[in-house]
Protein backbone atom coordinates (compact mmCIF):
# COMPACT_ATOMS: atom_id res chain seq x y z
CA UNK A 1 0.00 0.00 0.00
CA UNK A 2 1.24 3.63 -0.86
CA UNK A 3 1.80 5.69 1.96
CA UNK A 4 -0.32 8.68 2.61
CA UNK A 5 1.05 12.37 0.92
CA UNK A 6 1.01 13.52 4.49
CA UNK A 7 3.27 10.94 5.48
CA UNK A 8 5.09 10.91 2.11
CA UNK A 9 5.81 15.03 2.90
CA UNK A 10 7.11 14.50 6.22
CA UNK A 11 9.40 12.27 5.83
CA UNK A 12 10.89 13.99 2.60
CA UNK A 13 11.63 16.29 4.86
CA UNK A 14 12.92 14.56 7.42
CA UNK A 15 15.66 12.33 4.70
CA UNK A 16 16.55 16.10 3.17
CA UNK A 17 17.63 16.76 6.54
CA UNK A 18 19.40 13.37 6.77
CA UNK A 19 21.11 13.73 3.25
CA UNK A 20 22.78 16.80 4.93
CA UNK A 21 24.07 15.06 7.80
CA UNK A 22 27.56 13.35 7.86
CA UNK A 23 27.25 10.35 5.46
CA UNK A 24 28.99 8.01 8.23
CA UNK A 25 26.02 8.59 10.64
CA UNK A 26 24.08 6.46 8.30
CA UNK A 27 26.44 3.40 7.67
CA UNK A 28 26.40 0.51 9.94
CA UNK A 29 28.46 0.68 13.26
CA UNK A 30 31.09 -1.96 13.81
CA UNK A 31 29.77 -3.26 16.59
CA UNK A 32 26.92 -4.00 14.55
CA UNK A 33 28.49 -5.29 11.49
CA UNK A 34 30.27 -7.92 13.91
CA UNK A 35 26.81 -9.17 14.59
CA UNK A 36 25.34 -9.70 11.25
CA UNK A 37 25.23 -13.09 10.00
CA UNK A 38 27.13 -14.35 6.54
CA UNK A 39 24.99 -12.73 3.72
CA UNK A 40 26.71 -13.25 0.62
CA UNK A 41 24.22 -15.03 -1.27
CA UNK A 42 21.46 -14.25 1.00
CA UNK A 43 18.46 -12.68 0.53
CA UNK A 44 18.06 -9.61 2.42
CA UNK A 45 15.23 -7.01 3.38
CA UNK A 46 16.59 -3.90 4.89
CA UNK A 47 13.59 -1.11 5.97
CA UNK A 48 13.42 1.93 6.35
CA UNK A 49 16.90 2.24 4.27
CA UNK A 50 16.81 5.95 4.21
CA UNK A 51 19.39 7.03 1.55
CA UNK A 52 21.10 3.82 0.97
CA UNK A 53 24.22 3.98 2.90
CA UNK A 54 23.88 0.57 4.95
CA UNK A 55 21.99 -0.62 2.20
CA UNK A 56 24.94 -0.25 -0.13
CA UNK A 57 27.27 -1.71 2.68
CA UNK A 58 25.03 -4.60 2.62
CA UNK A 59 25.46 -5.27 -0.95
CA UNK A 60 29.73 -4.81 -0.48
CA UNK A 61 28.97 -7.82 1.27
CA UNK A 62 27.41 -9.55 -1.17
CA UNK A 63 23.74 -9.56 -0.15
CA UNK A 64 20.59 -9.43 -2.73
CA UNK A 65 19.15 -6.47 -1.25
CA UNK A 66 15.40 -5.10 -1.54
CA UNK A 67 14.74 -2.11 0.41
CA UNK A 68 12.28 -0.06 1.89
CA UNK A 69 12.00 3.49 2.77
CA UNK A 70 8.44 6.08 2.71
CA UNK A 71 10.17 8.96 1.14
CA UNK A 72 10.54 8.69 -2.67
CA UNK A 73 13.88 11.58 -2.36
CA UNK A 74 15.14 8.98 -0.39
CA UNK A 75 15.13 5.78 -2.38
CA UNK A 76 16.27 7.54 -5.38
CA UNK A 77 19.38 8.84 -3.61
CA UNK A 78 19.61 5.09 -2.46
CA UNK A 79 19.26 4.16 -6.00
CA UNK A 80 22.09 6.35 -7.36
CA UNK A 81 24.36 4.63 -4.11
CA UNK A 82 23.34 1.03 -4.56
CA UNK A 83 21.98 0.30 -8.19
CA UNK A 84 21.57 -3.47 -7.95
CA UNK A 85 18.86 -3.36 -5.26
CA UNK A 86 14.99 -3.82 -5.51
CA UNK A 87 13.73 -0.85 -4.27
CA UNK A 88 9.88 -0.32 -2.73
CA UNK A 89 8.40 2.95 -1.67
CA UNK A 90 6.07 1.97 1.06
CA UNK A 91 4.97 2.26 4.52
CA UNK A 92 7.43 -0.44 6.51
CA UNK A 93 4.18 -1.01 8.38
CA UNK A 94 2.10 -2.27 5.43
CA UNK A 95 4.73 -4.10 3.00
CA UNK A 96 3.74 -4.75 -0.19
CA UNK A 97 2.49 -8.38 -0.39
CA UNK A 98 5.46 -9.67 -2.27
CA UNK A 99 7.11 -8.98 0.54
CA UNK A 100 5.23 -11.32 2.54
CA UNK A 101 6.11 -14.50 0.86
CA UNK A 102 8.54 -15.99 3.50
CA UNK A 103 11.69 -15.51 1.73
CA UNK A 104 14.36 -13.44 3.36
CA UNK A 105 17.12 -14.99 4.98
CA UNK A 106 17.79 -11.24 7.08
CA UNK A 107 15.20 -8.75 8.21
CA UNK A 108 17.40 -5.26 8.64
CA UNK A 109 16.74 -2.11 9.89
CA UNK A 110 18.29 0.15 12.71
CA UNK A 111 19.51 3.34 13.24
CA UNK A 112 16.66 5.62 15.24
CA UNK A 113 13.58 3.56 13.16
CA UNK A 114 11.73 2.65 16.36
CA UNK A 115 10.47 6.46 16.96
CA UNK A 116 8.66 5.96 13.68
CA UNK A 117 7.10 2.81 14.16
CA UNK A 118 3.32 3.68 15.23
CA UNK A 119 2.30 -0.14 15.80
CA UNK A 120 5.25 -2.89 17.11
CA UNK A 121 2.43 -5.59 16.46
CA UNK A 122 1.54 -4.62 12.92
CA UNK A 123 5.41 -3.64 11.83
CA UNK A 124 6.61 -6.94 13.47
CA UNK A 125 3.82 -9.17 12.36
CA UNK A 126 4.94 -8.18 8.73
CA UNK A 127 8.79 -8.78 9.20
CA UNK A 128 7.96 -12.05 10.69
CA UNK A 129 5.76 -12.91 7.20
CA UNK A 130 9.00 -11.62 4.89
CA UNK A 131 11.21 -14.12 7.10
CA UNK A 132 12.11 -17.39 5.79
CA UNK A 133 12.14 -20.42 8.40
CA UNK A 134 15.21 -19.99 10.65
CA UNK A 135 15.86 -16.23 8.86
CA UNK A 136 16.66 -13.55 10.81
CA UNK A 137 15.64 -10.21 12.16
CA UNK A 138 18.50 -7.45 13.23
CA UNK A 139 17.41 -4.40 14.76
CA UNK A 140 19.66 -1.70 16.16
CA UNK A 141 18.21 1.61 17.69
CA UNK A 142 18.92 3.83 20.78
CA UNK A 143 18.58 2.30 23.68
CA UNK A 144 15.05 3.20 24.87
CA UNK A 145 16.03 4.43 28.04
CA UNK A 146 17.86 7.02 26.37
CA UNK A 147 15.18 9.05 25.77
CA UNK A 148 14.63 10.35 28.85
CA UNK A 149 17.87 10.96 29.75
CA UNK A 150 20.08 14.14 28.67
CA UNK A 151 23.83 13.50 27.37
CA UNK A 152 25.24 13.42 30.63
CA UNK A 153 22.98 10.93 31.43
CA UNK A 154 20.42 13.35 34.03
CA UNK A 155 16.87 12.40 34.11
CA UNK A 156 14.47 14.59 32.49
CA UNK A 157 11.18 12.44 32.82
CA UNK A 158 9.93 8.89 33.86
CA UNK A 159 11.30 6.13 32.03
CA UNK A 160 7.94 4.24 32.92
CA UNK A 161 5.59 7.04 32.67
CA UNK A 162 6.26 8.64 29.18
CA UNK A 163 3.91 11.04 27.60
CA UNK A 164 4.81 10.32 24.08
CA UNK A 165 3.30 7.24 22.32
CA UNK A 166 5.94 5.99 20.06
CA UNK A 167 8.57 6.19 22.58
CA UNK A 168 9.23 2.55 23.39
CA UNK A 169 10.21 0.85 26.60
CA UNK A 170 12.82 -2.15 25.97
CA UNK A 171 10.38 -4.78 26.93
CA UNK A 172 7.92 -3.42 25.00
CA UNK A 173 10.07 -3.71 21.95
CA UNK A 174 11.20 -7.76 23.45
CA UNK A 175 7.58 -8.79 24.03
CA UNK A 176 5.93 -7.65 20.72
CA UNK A 177 9.19 -9.68 19.08
CA UNK A 178 8.24 -12.92 20.91
CA UNK A 179 4.31 -12.13 20.32
CA UNK A 180 4.79 -12.13 16.26
CA UNK A 181 6.56 -15.52 16.93
CA UNK A 182 10.13 -15.18 16.93
CA UNK A 183 12.50 -16.15 19.17
CA UNK A 184 15.18 -13.89 20.49
CA UNK A 185 18.32 -14.93 20.07
CA UNK A 186 20.44 -11.91 21.63
CA UNK A 187 20.01 -8.49 23.26
CA UNK A 188 23.24 -6.55 23.35
CA UNK A 189 23.46 -3.11 25.10
CA UNK A 190 26.32 -0.47 24.19
CA UNK A 191 27.72 2.09 25.46
CA UNK A 192 27.26 4.70 22.33
CA UNK A 193 27.79 4.67 18.78
CA UNK A 194 28.30 7.97 18.25
CA UNK A 195 31.87 9.22 17.70
CA UNK A 196 31.00 13.09 17.81
CA UNK A 197 28.74 13.72 20.67
CA UNK A 198 29.43 14.00 24.53
CA UNK A 199 27.72 10.82 26.57
CA UNK A 200 27.50 9.26 29.79
CA UNK A 201 29.24 6.49 28.76
CA UNK A 202 27.79 4.93 32.45
CA UNK A 203 24.66 4.67 30.30
CA UNK A 204 23.96 2.30 27.79
CA UNK A 205 22.68 4.52 24.30
CA UNK A 206 22.63 1.97 21.56
CA UNK A 207 21.69 -1.42 21.75
CA UNK A 208 21.00 -4.50 19.01
CA UNK A 209 18.32 -7.14 19.10
CA UNK A 210 18.37 -10.54 17.05
CA UNK A 211 15.56 -12.61 16.75
CA UNK A 212 14.66 -15.95 14.72
CA UNK A 213 11.71 -17.31 12.88
CA UNK A 214 11.53 -20.90 14.46
CA UNK A 215 11.84 -23.61 11.43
Amino acid sequence: MQPSDQNRRAWDEIHAGRTRAAAEQLLIPKPIFDLIPAVEGKHVLHLQCATGEATAQLVERGALVTAVDISAEAIEIARERAPDVAYYHADVHELPLELHRGRFDLVFTGGDVLSTIRDLDQWLAGIATALKPGGTLLLYDSHPVTEHLDPLGHWRENYFETSDERTWRLEEVVNAVIEAGLRVARLAEFQTFSKGIQRDRRVPWDFALLAEKPT
